[in-house]
């Protein structure tokens, strides 16, 4: 409804009031209060038609309304200044001792009244985790940047550091050729002039880490530095520059308020006394947003500047970008380092040479490795995992010791793999004994070397060693020898078993006497069976729970202490079901706790 519609609507209703018409149901009619149709009547009766008109609501006068003066302030700091925004404008503002400094959304409306501020459209920006070191010389950030001109059409490069605490800008030294003696000579410069940080956080760049270095990790000179000074060295993640977000958008500050308006330079002095001036005004009178508007050289305090600092700077005029070349360790020499588990369970050692499987449920774990020329033993809290061959060369120990700070081990904590020769095949002389470790079944079964083969009931769930020398097969468990059977495995494929290992020690002795007792439950019919050799006592013994004591050539049948008969054996397999289960045999051993058997193998 236009203006001219909203008068002759309203005339309309206050020409029925005043015919005489009741002013509430003209008002419900009408759509509006009573208090509204009498206002109406009220201005036409004073005003005539004009009266049913709207007026301003614009206030008469508003004294915190913003001054010309100010508000051309605003715009000229904008237009001389077109970097900075509403909150610098307003810190600048309250710094000139203006009496009602605007806040940064007066500012902001201000500038987009004017037309001063660009429109974008609003993105969904990336959430990044922010972090930052509590004290200041705690971190250090360092990367180098390019893009100083010089008159020749040179463009030269800089070694910058910031303090990332206070933001405070430590190192900004224009270097002709980024190598490593540039960067440590500005590195141990600014380490003089302020002190000693705790860790420094570079990148992956060749001037500051030799790790990622082919064929082999080296020690450039920026890391002996960090080791000899107490540094800790920390490196970001490959292609995460946001890690180092602090000193990447100070690159970005360098470049859009002084090296995008430079003009080049006379000289590589005349850069860097250009550049000290800029550095000085950026830590101690421009304002940082994120500092809450103070500037970086009020927070910032060095440390003791460290006097051994000069004696490494003579140094580096006759030191070599590349240093200390990894020794390789002698024949034989092991290495113990930690790794921790990958979540594919593929603990690799030496990338296309050495990786070790272990299961995915120990992911995120940090296992610990024993190594050298022969075997790798990996262990969980001291605990052995599993031990694997080693197809490791002495480079690769020395690379362990460059790549994961690998540190000579101490005695070999397991059994040594088989010996392997140059071309992998398994050295194994005739008779020699192998011993690898098995699971045994609830049927009393163990696999091995892709067959089944019987050990005994009494050892199901355990996990037992088996010895194998091409003519007989031992058990062994907690150090005792439980058994022995010839050996289902012919000598030459021993070498193929899977996790065999060489015999570290001899055979342990038998742990029971000759003399091994069995129970069996007496049948109805006065019979019992064992090692499938049937037993007759008689019907006076029907129910009865024996004992059967097992000797080389005979069997002992005892219920208690009275001894029942003694049979012939006439079976020579060993004994795997020594204990009766079924309804009452509980009740039968707790009445007769001397008949409980032994272990037997």
């Amino acid at each position: 409804m236009d203006v001219q519609q909203l008068t002759v609507y309203r005339y309309r209703a206050v020409r029925e009031v005043l015919g005489g018409s009741p002013i509430g149901e003209v008002a419900v009619r009408y759509g509006m209060s009573r208090q509204t149709l009498h206002s109406w009547r009220r201005r036409f009766e004073q005003e005539g038609l004009p009266g049913l008109t709207d007026r301003s609501r614009r206030p008469r006068n508003s004294p915190t309304r913003l001054s010309a003066e100010v508000e051309a302030e605003i715009c000229q700091l904008r237009r001389q200044h077109p970097r900075w925004g509403a909150r610098r404008i307003a810190y600048e503002l309250a710094r000139r001792g203006l009496a009602l400094a605007p806040s940064r959304a007066t500012v902001h409306r201000v500038l987009s009244r004017n037309g001063l501020v660009r429109v974008q459209e609003q993105q969904h920006a990336r959430k990044y985790r922010r972090w930052q070191r509590e004290t200041p010389m705690h971190l250090w950030q360092m990367d180098l940047v390019g893009g100083v001109p010089l008159a020749g059409g040179r463009e030269c490069k800089m070694v910058t550091g910031i303090d990332d605490h206070s933001r405070f800008v430590v190192i900004a030294c224009v270097v002709p050729v980024p190598s490593a003696r540039a960067v440590c000579s500005a590195f141990t410069a600014a380490m003089r002039r302020y002190g000693v940080p705790f860790e420094v956080l570079t990148d992956n760049g060749k001037q500051f880490t030799g790790r990622h270095t082919r064929p082999q990790p080296v020690v450039v000179l920026f890391e002996r530095i960090c080791r000899e000074n107490g540094i800790s060295q920390r490196l970001t993640k490959p292609r995460s520059p946001t890690t180092t977000g602090k000193i990447e958008r100070f690159h970005r500050t360098l470049r859009e308020e002084f090296l995008d308006k430079a003009a080049p330079f006379a000289s590589l002095a005349a850069a860097q006394e250009a550049i000290d001036g800029w550095v000085h005004a950026y830590n101690h009178q421009r304002p940082h947003q994120a500092l809450d508007m103070v500037t970086p050289g009020s927070i910032f305090r060095p440390h003791q500047p460290n006097p051994e600092l000069q004696q490494q700077q003579q140094e580096l005029e006759l030191a070599v970008d590349v240093i200390e070349p990894p020794e390789l360790p002698p024949h034989g020499t092991a290495v113990e380092l930690e790794l921790r588990v990958p979540p594919s369970g593929a603990v690799t050692l030496v990338a296309a040479r050495q990786t070790v499987d272990v299961h995915q449920a120990l992911a995120g774990r940090m296992l610990n490795i024993w190594a050298n020329q022969r075997s790798v033993h990996v262990l969980l809290d001291s605990h052995l995992i599993t031990t694997v061959p080693s197809r490791l060369r002495p480079e690769d120990l020395a690379y362990l010791t460059m790549r994961y700070g690998a540190r000579p081990a101490g005695p070999e904590q397991a059994a040594a793999s088989l010996p392997r020769a140059r071309s992998g095949q398994v050295i194994l002389a005739a008779g020699e004994p192998v011993e690898v470790d098995r699971k045994v079944q609830r049927d009393g079964l163990v696999s091995l070397d892709g067959g089944q083969h019987q050990v005994g009931f009494a050892l199901a769930g355990r996990t037992i060693t088996l010895r194998l020398d091409g003519h007989l097969m031992h058990a062994i468990a907690d150090n005792a020898l439980m058994g022995t059977w010839p050996c289902p495995i012919p000598a030459n494929r021993l070498r193929e078993i899977r996790g065999a290992r060489s015999a570290p020690s001899p055979l342990p002795p038998l742990p029971l006497p000759a003399g091994v007792r069995a129970q069996r439950k007496v049948h109805a019919s006065g019979r019992f069976m064992i090692n499938g050799q049937f037993t007759k006592l008689g019907p006076r013994h029907v129910g009865k729970i024996v004992t059967v004591v097992i000797e080389d050539t005979h069997f002992r049948i005892l219920h208690g202490e009275d001894e029942l008969a003694v049979r012939p054996r006439k079976n020579p397999d060993p004994i795997t079901r020594l204990y009766v289960k079924g309804m009452g045999t509980q009740r039968s051993r707790q009445e007769s706790p001397d008949d409980k058997p032994s272990r037997m193998s």
